[in-house]
């Protein structure tokens, strides 16, 4: 008789069911990851081109994959605006005056949204606020506060640091997202001629001021320090106890 082969205890198991495939991708992605590409994205398209099924082909995912981390485009945007809102650093030096304190933070907050060419949008249409805006906001309120000023008046001003940061980016002579550096420079020319093309009789400080209205790429950095200096300069000037 010939032998038969001992039966397999294994092969009598049934085979565990394979991992779907949007099981594999969400272990492989993580939330910051999904931010990462997504702010990429914005930045460079804009926050209308960010849905969640553009955002899962630059991924190379299925869309499903990301509705476990963002349930919706709103998730995704209140986890990009967190995300700028941890760029900007609030790392003070304790033993530095206030209004240096104060311009740190300013500065820090016009950096980022330089950097991130969808941070203006984001930060102002942002609804809901996480930890992040917590934590910078903060940091302002304590240092308003060290100067002397009570609360409403130190919320108001850290409400107007934040708008004064993004008017900065935003009212950058030639500031268009949208623009590539040609089409950019094409429109600061175009500005530049209708300024300067103005009767010189009726209008001569704006004839004269024809170019600096209107372009900032010689030297975009006096925009941005001149005006974190008026601020800073206003602040100091309203202070209870003096600067």
């Amino acid at each position: 008789m010939a032998q038969t082969k001992a039966a397999d205890p294994k092969a009598a198991e049934p085979k565990a069911a394979e991992p779907k495939a949007a099981d594999g991708e969400r272990t492989r992605l993580s939330r910051s990851a999904v931010v990462d590409r997504a702010l990429r994205l914005a930045d460079a398209e804009g926050i209308d081109a960010l849905t969640i099924r553009r955002l899962a082909q630059e991924l190379g995912v299925t869309p499903m994959a990301l509705y476990w981390h963002f349930r919706n485009k709103d998730e995704l945007i209140t986890g990009l605006s967190d995300r700028i809102w941890s760029e900007i650093r609030s790392d003070i030096d304790p033993a530095a005056p206030w209004p240096d304190q104060l311009r740190y933070l300013l500065e820090s907050l016009v950096g980022v949204l330089r950097i991130h060419s969808s941070a203006s949008a984001l930060l102002v249409g942002g609804d809901k606020l996480g930890q992040s805006h917590w934590e910078v906001t903060e940091v302002a309120l304590e240092v308003l506060a060290s100067a002397g000023f009570d609360p409403e008046h130190a919320a108001e001003i850290a409400r107007s640091a934040l708008w004064t940061a993004l008017s900065l980016v935003m009212s950058e002579p030639g500031y268009e997202p949208s623009l590539n550096d040609e089409e950019r420079a094409e429109l600061q020319r175009r500005k530049h001629v209708e300024l300067a093309s103005l009767p010189p009789d009726r209008y001569p400080r704006l004839v004269e001021a024809a170019a600096p209205l209107t372009r900032c790429d010689k030297d975009a950095e006096f925009h941005y320090r001149f005006g974190v200096d008026l601020f800073i300069a206003g602040v100091r000037a309203l202070a209870p106890g003096g600067s």
